[in-house]
This record gives C-alpha cells, structure tokens and sequence, in this order.
C-alpha cells in the first residue's frame, strides 16, 4: 500500500524532528507574511530573530541550518533584506569563514599527536583531581591555538574507545561488530557497580575538558569563531587581541582551574568519580599495546604533528598570514609529511567543519536583516545611554544571557557590527577629520596600519576625541567577547563544544543528557560568569 502524498511531504520535511517542532516552523513560514501585512517589517523582523534563536535552542530536535534557513529565505523574498545585504555581510566576514573551513580541517590531521597527549593523561596519572586540572589545562591551551570542537573531538575519541574495549571486556563479546554500548544486559553482576563509576568518571573528565575549551577559547584569536569577527572588525592582530581581552580572560582562566579542583574535592554537582584500580590497569595495558602497535611509522607521525603544531603556534602569534590560510598551510604540510595523500581521505577532514559554516552564512543573513531593519537600533541606544562602568556591565550581562539561550556567535556578530555602526556615528560628528566617520573607523581598524599612525594625521583636538572614541569601543569590544563567550557554558546551547560533546556517540554510553550536563557545568557557570562580571567593572 502506498504512502499518500500528503503523507510523505510531511515525513520528508524536516526529516526525524519532531511532528510538533514541524508544525511550528510551518507555522512560522505562514505567520511572518501575515505580520509583514499588518504589522510592517520592524516587527516582523523581531519575530524573525526569536523564531531563529527558538531553532538554536531546538539544536538537538533539528540541526537548525534547514529550519533556519527557510527563515532567512523567507526574510529574503519578503524584502526584509537583500541578496547584496546579506552577500556584503559574508563579504565582511570572509576570514571567519576561511578560519572553519581550513583550520578545522588542518586541525583533525593532527587528532593522532591530540589523542597520544589525552591518553597519556589519562592512564599514566593516577589522582582524580590530578587528571581533572589536567584535562581543563589541556583543552584551554590545545583551544587557544587550534580549534575547539576538534579539541572536544579527540577527547571524546579517547574516551569512547576505552570505554569500547572495557565494556566489550566485562561484556565478554570480544571484536563482534553489533555489540551494543548503551545496553549493561550482558555485562556481569560484579562489574556493573565499577562501570557505573567509569561512566561517571568519563563525564566528568568530559566537561571538565570541555569547560576548558570554553577558558582557553575566550583568550585568543582563533580560540572561537566569534573571537575572529570580534578581532576583524576591530583590527587586533593574535597578540593585540590577547593583551586587551586578558585583564577579564586571566582571571576567569584561574576562577575556573580553582572551580575544577573545587568540585573534584567536594564532589559537587555530580563530580568526584574515581576510576577503579583494575579498570585503570587494564587501560593502561590496552594503551602500551596500542602505542606498540604503532611502531617506528606511528611515531614518526607523532613528531611531525608535534612539529606542525609549533609552526601553527609561531604563525598565529606573529600573524604571518590571515587564520584561515594558517590553517591551509597545516593542512598542505601534514598530509604531504605523514602520506595521506588520497582525495577521500583529505575529504573527510572537511565534514565537520562545513555544515557549521553553512549555517554561519545564514547568520549573516538574519545579521542583514537586523541591518536593514535598523531592528537593534533601540536597544544599542539604551545600552549606550549608560554611563562608565554600568555600560559594560550591561553588554557582557545582555551578551551572556543570550549566548546561553542562542548561539555565541550569532550574538557577538550582531551586538559587534550594530556597535560599530554607533561608534561610526560619533567619529562622523567629529570637526575637522577631513573625512567620513566610516572612512576614519576603516583606517583606525586597519590591521596593517598602528592607530596611533593614524590619530597623528588628525588635527589634535580631533584626535584626542577619536582616540577617547575609540578606547571606549575597545572595552565595549572585549565586554562583548567576553559576554558571548563565558556565561555560555551554561547550556549545550551556548557552546558549539558542549553541543558536539552532547550529540555525539558518547553522550548516551556515558548518559550524559541535557539536564545532566547542564548541572554539570552550574559551578563553572557561576564561578566563571561572576569573575568575569566583576572583571569587566574592575578592569576594563
């Protein structure tokens, strides 16, 4: 009997989501016109903004690049915006884009020199807390340089395959390809008490790593995407951009190191799993063989990832090309000096990093719409009628509380362009600069020119007024990067590490759910979001 034809339209639209999650997006398809008719676009386009951060937030139900995307679409058709808009919004973010799609991919051809460094601290380190601040320092320091969600990538990787070879040990099915990880049916009555430890040991090393991400991510660069639009548009080089975000990102950075030592001593929140003795032997003895098995061939390989590695460090911090060809040049020299040199295999590099940066252009669009719109107009105004400290108090609390419900960077791009466009404004009502605000902000943020070269062409009233401008966008700028990027960790929303650590094939194994990662990360999200609030009013 054959599937009617209404049917099969709404099996195939929107694939596995739920049926109610369907009829909403629908739903939001049919309203939009409607509120375009009677309404008019402003309010129209809020309504837009809330539908695409509802499809963020519903990131586990459906990956939003489908749903939003029909919104964007939409928005396009209904002239909320337009191709060109949303075309010089990419444009302007072009770096970003190289950055996911060539430093993502350069990254996971160094996952092996990755997966070595976790394992080592894994099963040669023998006290929990030990191992914790380890994990939280390693992904901090490994996210700085490299990537995040790659970094979260190999530490899952680790994990998932011991806790494979222990459960198929205590299960007693060897190699068989169907064995099931999630089910403890056939594992023995006497090992289920010490697998339930692991598990709980796992999700600890889990978040304490990814947390660290988070920390390291905040301080650098290329540490996240939002990092990169924040630095692009205010022209901060590797170096630049660490100095002036590190008066909030240093002491979040030991807050939260302190925070991991805490939990793991009063075993808060879900922490403080030990690993059982015998299971730590026998991961140790499936390690040294695996690492034998490598041979001479593997740990050539080893030093040539290590190697690569210092280079990326050196170029990033002496910017000797844009990030995203950084990235490239990773890619160029690890799969010519360690033989991977079949298209397949090169391929797959790509598959992480490309879906995200798809749905980053869609951003841009919802970003153009805001544009166009003038939809934050009201709201920038009212953050900016606040005076000295309650101003940037205000953005990192207004940024962290939508990073957490929505995506970081989709609420850094926005927040950073549209205060842009404020501070454009005042440079403009400067006297006597000889040019427009917009051509003075392009030579003030221009990352090959010193601004002090530029204010020296000024007339010396109209300096030191564009200079005072301009400071204070530089803390504004920080409070921003800040905000998106620390309360964040409050939920799998915020933190494209914490989704991809929540999606992937460890999270049922280890029954990590929303609601338990989520109170998993309340103490770093208090400890963490607090000192950062207090360090954006003390000293910025």
């Amino acid at each position: 009997m054959q599937t009617p034809l209404s049917k099969s339209l709404a099996l195939t639209f929107l694939g596995n989501a739920p049926g109610w999650y369907k009829l909403l997006i629908i739903g939001f398809l049919i309203l939009n016109p409607l509120l375009m008719l009677v309404a008019g676009p402003f309010v129209t386009g809020w309504a837009l903004i809330a539908e695409f951060i509802f499809t963020l937030a519903m990131a586990l139900k459906c990956y939003p690049l489908p749903p939003g995307g029909l919104l964007a679409l939409e928005a396009v058709i209904m002239g909320l915006t337009s191709p060109e808009t949303v075309y010089h919004e990419a444009l302007n973010n072009f770096e970003v884009i190289l950055l996911l799609i060539f430093m993502v991919a350069g990254i996971y051809f160094m996952k092996d020199f990755l997966q070595f460094t976790f394992t080592r601290i894994l099963v040669r380190v023998r006290s929990k807390k030990t191992i914790a601040l380890l994990f939280c320092l390693a992904g901090a320091f490994l996210s700085a340089f490299l990537d995040a969600l790659t970094v979260t990538a190999v530490i899952i990787a680790v994990a998932y395959g011991f806790y494979n070879v222990y459960h198929r040990f205590i299960s007693g099915t060897g190699q068989e390809e169907n064995h099931d990880l999630i089910s403890d049916d056939s594992v023995k009555q006497q090992n289920r008490e010490e697998l339930l430890q692991f598990r709980g040991f796992l999700r600890n090393l889990m978040m304490h790593g990814a947390v660290g991400t988070a920390l390291g991510g905040v301080c650098t660069l290329v540490g996240e995407p939002q990092n990169l639009l924040v630095g692009g548009e205010m022209g901060w080089h590797f170096i630049p951009f660490f100095l002036h975000a590190a008066p909030v990102t240093m002491p979040v950075l030991v807050v939260g190191l302190l925070t991991c030592l805490f939990v793991e001593q009063f075993h808060l929140c879900g922490y403080g799993y030990q690993l059982p003795g015998n299971i730590r032997s026998f991961l140790l003895e499936t390690a040294v063989r695996l690492e034998e098995q490598q041979g001479t061939r593997g740990r050539v390989k080893l030093v040539i990832q290590a190697l690569v590695g210092l280079w990326l460090v050196a170029a990033l911090a002496f910017h000797l090309g844009a990030v995203g060809l950084v990235g490239l040049s990773v890619i160029v020299l690890l799969t010519a000096f360690t033989g991977v040199t079949e298209e397949h295999q090169i391929g797959h590099a790509f598959m992480e990093a490309l879906p995200f940066t798809a749905l980053l252009v869609v951003f841009f669009s919802v970003v153009a719409v805001i544009h166009s719109q003038g939809l934050f107009t009201p709201v920038i105004d009212y953050v900016l009628s606040l005076k000295g400290q309650s101003q940037l108090v205000a953005y990192y609390a207004a940024n962290g509380l939508l990073s957490s419900i929505s995506d970081n960077v989709f609420v850094a791009t926005v927040y950073i362009s549209e205060t842009k466009l404020h501070f454009i404004q005042l440079l403009d009502a400067i006297p006597d600069i000889g040019m427009s605000g917009q051509a003075l902000m392009a030579q003030l943020t221009d990352v090959h020119v010193p601004r002090a070269d530029v204010l020296a062409t000024l007339p010396q009233q109209a300096a030191a007024q564009a200079g005072c401008i301009m400071e204070h966008f530089d803390r504004l700028a920080v409070a921003i990067n800040t905000g998106t990027n620390i309360p964040s960790v409050a939920t799998p929303n915020g933190q494209a590490a914490f989704l991809f650590l929540l999606t992937s094939a460890l999270a049922p194994v280890i029954r990590l759910s929303y609601g338990r990662m989520v109170l998993l990360a309340l103490p770093y999200t208090i400890t963490m979001s607090l000192t950062g609030l207090a360090a954006v009013y003390l000293f910025l």
